[in-house]
């Protein structure tokens, strides 16, 4: 088990704005811990995690420009948004949409978490550069404090934005740092620096991958009883 965010550039906004997309479920490690909300803006491993990036050179930092320090930035519901690009590019991509079923049908929830018996509104994501270290990033709840034991089941969902352009964060993936609530698999951040892409561009460069082929196929084989016949 193991959650995942996964972050686009807005298809409406993408100079001011990002997608993020909440996914996954897992199990709590901690014992008499809560998940805070936004009153609190400093680091606590109940509720904010260090990163480590598995695949670019910038190690635990995600953040390039206008990096936050202690912030606690407000997540809107995707789908209480006017973003409608966005929201189509979602929509379309949960089972019944028009297109690929990339995006499981909570994609469409104002983001939520749950653990055990409980379950809050994500209203803010904790964000704070720690200068040539793991950066910290975190959720923070609408109303009181989200309280979990351990081995209680945990998960997340639901899409939202932010007002942080894409170019405020380094692409790659993440994987959390002594997780608080998940199992030992943790927790996984996706930064896209593209927006979500449509299906006919993966029809597309599948169709230009199965033409290449063809033309080596047929190469080959012309190049062949040449080959034998010398």
């Amino acid at each position: 088990a193991q959650l995942f965010i996964n972050v686009y550039p807005s298809q409406d906004n993408p100079t001011t704005q990002t997608l993020w997309i909440f996914s996954g479920s897992s199990t709590s490690r901690s014992s008499s811990a809560q998940i805070r909300n936004n009153v609190a803006t400093n680091y606590d491993n109940q509720d904010s995690w260090d990163w480590a990036s598995s695949t670019s050179a910038n190690s635990g930092q995600m953040f390039v420009a206008n990096s936050p320090s202690n912030a606690n930035i407000q997540l809107s519901p995707l789908f209480s948004s006017a973003n409608a690009n966005d929201i189509a590019s979602v929509r379309d991509r949960i089972p019944g949409g028009a297109r690929t079923q990339a995006f499981a049908v909570s994609a469409t929830n104002t983001p939520t978490i749950t653990i055990g018996t409980g379950s809050r509104t994500i209203s803010h994501l904790f964000m704070d550069d720690d200068d040539n270290s793991s950066d910290d990033l975190g959720i923070r709840v609408s109303g009181s404090a989200l309280s979990y034991s351990i081995g209680d089941t945990s998960a997340w969902v639901g899409a939202g934005l932010i007002d942080k352009p894409i170019g405020d964060f380094f692409a790659g993936t993440y994987n959390s740092v002594g997780p608080p609530f998940v199992s030992l698999s943790g927790m996984r951040v996706t930064i896209n620096s593209q927006v979500i892409p449509e299906p006919e561009e993966y029809a597309l460069v599948f169709g230009l991958f199965a033409l290449a082929f063809v033309f080596v196929r047929r190469y080959w084989r012309r190049r062949r009883p040449a080959a034998t016949g010398a």
